[in-house]
């Protein structure tokens, strides 16, 4: 039975461990219990076998330095699953327990509810839905490809995690990387066991394999390789593969391989714009607790362009480097922690040579820059000098808003996005900022 007093202590450690390791605090973490404290050994029940590995590898150290803290002894921490174990059967029928070691383990952060959907994995993302609503039914193969990064192995466990929500204990799902299937191969050919190898492979629900173009230039890996998904495709089991390419582009794979991974839906994830990189921090931000300003999310997603992995990164960094200096998230820190050195005075660029240089180009006056007036020979000038005041100067959203007749942040946001994003689409307008950015440096 969890007493009040042990309660007060798991409520005090909880509130410890976020405020002073937020990089690995989850928001699951509050559906944990405490079980007992009894010999040193703090006992806390954990639903998912996936939660229970992730505070196992994450976060042992710092929930034991919690506790201790918090009583004032030396504590171990012990991770209870408090779910049955997983069970499977033999080709007799007798079932036999899955030791938790013998499951793979899946990342609690890679759920659908994680994900961020944006023009450049929305098709990804709808296929990856509908496979974990009718399993080997439609897009069958699915393979998905796209540079490091970009969310494809948080997409094939946020499948394979619905799934298993959804099917229960019945469900079996196989997930491992390319060089994993390899490797097994061949130890199976040295010993002997290719039977053993075959049925693991063969009697899944579901087998998911990242970075599928490690088979290239395998032959024998490749023969195994497509037996087993003929098996599979044609018990109406699905198949998942991820690759850095299409099937086509994969080096010496043998064109009956290609064939089959062809024959479902190949699907592309792209780099995520800055839209979408910005809901990926705020996302990230709030899996960690942390809340950053908007000028901060805007300022990392465009200094950060290449993918959600480098994002995280940068996040995490800043964080770090705010805790040590026991201070908020402001932007000197965040441009402190991504090394971008701040211009010497004499160098800065104002906001007012900024509207010097456009009301001159377009011929038109500070007064309709800052007026209600939205005709497009005002408002696209307009939206310039906010775009390169958030460029150029170290102004805040709401600062450069205030040079514009008291706009708000989002009215600059929405400025910037828009000339960002006709830069990336035409040629005409990119030259045009280079121009401007060229005639306001020469003013300094």
């Amino acid at each position: 039975m969890i007493t009040e007093v042990l309660t007060d202590i798991w409520d005090k450690i909880l509130d410890h461990f976020q405020r002073h390791n937020s990089q690995t605090w989850r928001n699951w973490f509050e559906q944990i219990e405490p079980l007992e404290l009894e010999n040193g050994v703090l006992r806390i029940g954990v639903p998912e076998l996936n939660w229970q590995q992730y505070l196992k590898q994450n976060c042992n150290e710092s929930f034991t330095s919690s506790a201790q803290h918090v009583t004032g002894h030396l504590v171990s921490i012990d991770y209870v699953h408090t779910q049955k174990k997983a069970m499977a059967s033999t080709d007799t029928g007798e079932a036999i327990d899955l030791e938790e070691d013998d499951l793979f383990y899946y990342n609690p952060d890679y759920t659908f509810d994680n994900f961020v959907v944006g023009p450049c994995n929305r098709l990804a993302h709808a296929a990856c839905q509908a496979v974990s609503e009718t399993p080997g039914q439609v897009y069958n193969p699915l393979f998905i490809h796209g540079s490091v990064g970009l969310g494809k192995t948080h997409l094939m466990q946020s499948t394979c995690q619905a799934l298993k929500r959804k099917i229960g204990q019945d469900f079996t799902a196989l997930f491992l990387t390319c060089e994993t299937f390899v490797n097994d191969f061949i130890r199976a050919v040295e010993q002997g066991d290719l039977y053993e190898f075959r049925y693991k492979y063969r009697h899944v629900d579901v087998l998911v394999i990242d970075d599928i173009q490690f088979l290239s230039e395998r032959e024998q890996s490749q023969e195994e390789f497509f037996h087993t998904f003929n098996s599979l495709y044609q018990s109406r089991k699905q198949i998942i593969l991820s690759a850095d390419c299409t099937p086509s582009e994969i080096p010496n794979l043998e064109d009956r391989l290609v064939s089959r991974f062809n024959q479902g839906l190949v699907t592309r994830i792209d780099k995520p714009c800055i839209e979408t990189r910005m809901a990926i921090l705020y996302k990230k931000a709030g899996m960690r607790g942390i809340n950053p300003s908007e000028d901060v999310v805007s300022f990392i997603a465009k200094k950060i362009d290449s993918n959600t992995r480098e994002l995280e990164g940068a996040l995490t960094k800043i964080h770090g480097l705010a805790m040590l200096e026991d201070g908020p998230i402001t932007m000197e820190l965040a441009r402190q922690a991504l090394g971008e050195e701040p211009q010497p005075a004499h160098h800065q660029i104002s906001i007012s040579q900024i509207i010097d240089v456009i009301t001159e180009h377009f011929n038109v006056r500070l007064s309709d820059l800052q007026g209600k007036r939205r005709n497009r020979s005002i408002a696209f000038p307009r939206q310039l000098c906010m775009y390169l005041a958030r460029d150029l100067t170290r102004h805040s959203l709401e600062e450069i808003g205030g040079h514009f007749g008291g706009r708000d942040h989002t009215t600059v946001l929405h400025a910037y996005r828009n000339i960002d994003q006709l830069c990336d689409q035409d040629e005409s307008i990119r030259n045009l900022v280079q121009q401007l950015v060229a005639g306001i440096t020469q003013k300094q």
